[in-house]
């Protein structure tokens, strides 16, 4: 098999780059994740809390639409009117939302 110069001369260069030596790659990872990793996880951290507190933690004014919550069959579970992971101050029920004090 005959290659071209070109073509031998990338060979040389990939075989060259398979036998240098990778020191300081766990350092250079170590230095990374402290620098930026832990400081951006901080970030959104501080993110989320201020975008929650800002928040206003008032249940939304209930409107029935007719293509939402449609039960054609009751669920296998509880009363069957609630579905499997039900939360009160979020999920409503067909006909509004559970009176629920938080």
């Amino acid at each position: 098999m005959s290659l071209s110069p070109a073509a031998f001369a990338a060979r040389q260069v990939f075989a060259a780059a398979s036998h240098s030596s990778h020191e300081g790659g766990a350092r250079t990872w170590k230095i990374l994740t402290i620098v930026l990793a832990i400081p951006g996880v901080g970030v959104c951290m501080a993110n989320a809390y201020m975008k929650m507190q800002a928040h206003s933690h008032s249940q939304p004014e209930f409107v029935a639409y007719p293509h939402l919550r449609i039960r054609t069959k009751k669920f296998p579970w509880g009363d069957g009117n609630h579905s499997l992971f039900h939360n009160t101050h979020t999920n409503a029920l067909p006909d509004g939302f559970e009176n629920s004090h938080h």
